[in-house]
């Protein structure tokens, strides 16, 4: 019992300490010390980081936290994963990434940006984007996206996808991915079904495993094909900015294994949010487009893909009730109901024809 008494002790000290190290830095960049000459930066706060927006840029910190897939409550673990996030957006977006900047502490003991002294913490800086040409912006606010500038930003993917190293097993690896991010999120779910007042669809849950299992020859064909590469890995509808020319953002960092992916499956889960949003046409424009240069999955496994690209989202919604504080609980019930019903619908559709 003591040895359990000292581990929890030491978890909530820790957990103390880091809580102090991110509101000593909260307060420092909310400030605008960091900017001088700037007015104070707007803040837009995620479970993972803090994106602070002046005039021309925006200043990622990484908090100092564990979430289900990463750990980054260390300066190492952060400082690695800010300079593979550096790294792998500049693949993808170019000159957007301008760099990383260490807040480093003085003799004094105040903090400052990029001046001699200990290094505390790193801030990934990129150039600002308009806010209004985001493509969740645009599908809520308007003007509503054009065809040519869905092609114009599937394009880019496009190219992208297609520079990328090809690997012979990445089919079977990618295979194994998604019957573990289908069991994954049935275990969520369930687990989760009483906060989140969503029921469980456990027939879903059935056809992926099925349709996942019928499939699986034609995914490891597609990776012996090159077929199956590295991705964005988080493709959604704020990860592209409708500007020209168009920029797709924020790759995913943290898990190469969640990167090496069927381009078709987060096209095609990119154009089913659009479809929740209303804009169902988008997702055509993006398969027929990306079809042009790459292979189209059968009608089989693409229902596939997206039953299990709606069940993972919704099972990231019903996460968040995993928090020992849940700032808005309303909105991930919404959210979670919002997937798992797609899902279901989807199920039905290919169920029907």
């Amino acid at each position: 019992m003591r040895a359990v008494s000292t581990t929890v002790k030491t978890a909530r000290s820790e957990a103390a300490s880091h809580a102090d190290k991110l509101a000593e830095l909260r307060a420092f960049l909310e400030s605008g010390r960091a900017w001088p000459g700037e007015p104070r930066p707007e803040c837009i706060e995620t479970h993972a980081s803090l994106v602070y927006l002046t005039r021309n840029s925006a200043w990622k910190l990484k908090k100092p936290v564990r979430l289900v897939h990463v750990d980054q409550q260390s300066l190492k673990n952060r400082t690695h994963l800010c300079r593979e996030e550096l790294r792998l957006n500049r693949e993808l977006s170019g000159d957007l990434y301008r760099g990383l900047t260490p807040i480093v502490r003085r003799p004094d003991g105040s903090l400052v940006l990029g001046a001699e002294g200990s290094i505390v913490d790193w801030l990934i800086e990129s150039r600002r984007l308009p806010a209004s040409e985001m493509l969740d912006v645009r599908l809520v606010d308007g003007p509503p996206p054009q065809c040519s500038e869905v092609k114009a930003f599937c394009d880019v993917l496009a190219e992208f996808y297609r520079r990328q190293p090809k690997s012979p097993d990445a089919g079977e690896v990618f295979y194994r991915r998604l019957v573990s991010d289908s069991e994954i999120a049935a275990a969520h779910l369930r687990e989760m079904a009483s906060k989140t007042m969503v029921p469980v669809p456990e027939q879903t849950f059935g056809f992926a495993a099925k349709a996942l299992e019928a499939c699986c020859s034609e995914m490891i064909e597609r990776g012996r094909q090159g077929l199956i590469v590295e991705g964005h890995g988080d493709l959604r509808t704020q990860h592209v900015c409708l500007i020209r020319p168009p920029v797709v953002f924020d790759r995913l960092e943290i898990d190469h294994g969640i990167r090496l992916l069927d381009p078709f499956y987060e096209i095609n889960g990119l154009g089913l949010e659009c479809s929740l949003m209303g804009s169902g046409w988008i997702r055509s424009v993006l398969l027929a487009e990306l079809s042009q240069t790459m292979i189209h999955p059968s009608r089989e496994l693409l229902f596939a893909y997206g039953v299990v690209a709606f069940l993972t989202r919704a099972r990231i919604a019903a996460d968040h009730f995993r928090d020992a504080e849940v700032t808005t609980p309303e909105k991930w019930r919404a959210k979670t109901k919002q997937n798992v019903d797609a899902a279901v619908h989807l199920v039905a559709q290919a169920r029907s024809n």
